[in-house]
């Protein structure tokens, strides 16, 4: 059986990187999301192994430690997200195409990693001005909070050279359409 590949998506955070993923995943194409471990507790409606990997805080401080995990984050004091290593694996190893909706440099240490058998796609918004817009649209932001979003973003968008393809989001539907082909080329 021929092994998977990865197919890694980041991009500043109103990017549209999450929208082509789940497009992505609702056309039916060879793909399987990439399950993430978290330290935060288990909502009522989640199932371990399928919406993510519950583990305590100290359990993943030891996989940390251990060297278990692809790429991981300290979103807030005390809440982890990351991708182990084992259950990527086991999916490649299943002939599975495995696709990632993280951040910009946890998708470059993933793309270090397995090299030619990922994919590393940069979501790019048709500038940082269209971006804080997209950002205002949501209305989830404060100023202050805005702001560092917006700084946070510039710096990812510094890294976008470091990936295979960028797609500029200018309009989702050609961004999703762009993102399927180049995902139907690499994984033929």
């Amino acid at each position: 059986m021929e092994r998977g590949k990865l197919i890694i998506f980041a991009a500043p955070s109103g990017s549209g990187k999450t929208s082509i993923v789940k497009y992505l995943l609702a056309q039916h194409l060879p793909l399987t999301f990439s399950i993430s471990a978290t330290t935060r507790p288990k909502r009522p409606n989640e199932e371990e192994g399928v919406d993510y990997f519950f583990l305590t805080p100290k359990q993943f401080q030891e996989k940390i430690v251990a060297g278990d995990f692809l790429e991981w984050e300290e979103v807030y004091a005390g809440a982890y997200y990351g991708t182990l290593k084992s259950e990527v694996d086991k999916l490649l190893e299943k002939g599975e195409n495995v696709i990632f909706d993280v951040d910009v440099l946890g998708a470059l240490n993933i793309k270090k990693i397995y090299a030619e058998q990922a994919l590393a796609l940069f979501v790019k918004p048709p500038s940082v001005e269209a971006l804080k817009e997209r950002l205002k649209i949501r209305g989830t932001e404060c100023a202050e909070s805005l702001k560092r979003r917006i700084d946070k973003a510039t710096y990812e968008l510094s890294f976008a050279p470091d990936f295979d393809i960028t797609i500029i989001n200018d309009h989702l539907e050609e961004a999703q359409s762009d993102a399927k082909q180049i995902v139907l080329n690499f994984i033929k």
